[in-house]
């Protein structure tokens, strides 16, 4: 059952048989650039990563990322979702498609369905990104759906200053 639904795409909840789809996903090549190394190696570690990751989130908070599937033909295309991460004082979105399905607008589709989400359904007042500095796709993503910059920021326990941007539910 999606959780969201938009005209061409149901994002659904994560579940321990999409583990094939992480392990692809969190080994390529611009998830590994633009958002980091997880270490997940094995269908096992992939498993893990749900289990700890969305579904631990859907758990506590009733949110989380969510598996992005095409809806003509159910193609696993990537996440999109809300989080609650550490160093951030509010949820953030997070979004990651694999390259095949970039310049088609699905992840702008799917992240306005998220945002909405947050807003609608979550009474969320405002969400925050972050981007690396060098993400150009994503920043162009976060202004057409309303984010706006406001300064650099360092997550515990990273190295890397990544962009922080915010958006705030319309009055």
């Amino acid at each position: 059952m999606p959780i969201l639904a938009t005209p061409r795409l149901d994002l659904r909840e994560l579940r321990d048989s999409d583990a094939d789809f992480i392990l692809r996903l969190l080994n390529d090549p611009s998830w590994l650039r633009y958002i980091g190394d997880r270490g997940v190696r094995s269908l096992d570690d992939a498993r893990r990563y749900i289990a700890n990751g969305p579904v631990a989130m859907y758990t506590r908070l009733g949110y989380g990322l969510y598996l992005v599937e095409r809806r003509d033909d159910g193609a696993a295309m990537g996440l999109c979702g809300l989080l609650k991460r550490d160093g951030l004082d509010d949820p953030d979105i997070g979004f990651a498609f694999f390259p095949e399905f970039g310049g088609q607008g699905y992840a702008l589709e799917a992240a306005r369905a998220a945002l909405d989400a947050g807003f609608a359904q979550h009474g969320m007042a405002r969400v925050v990104a972050i981007t690396a500095q060098d993400n150009a796709a994503s920043i162009r993503l976060l202004r057409a759906i309303g984010f706006v910059y406001e300064r650099d920021v360092t997550l515990p326990g990273g190295t890397e200053a990544l962009r922080l941007f915010a958006a705030t539910r319309a009055a």
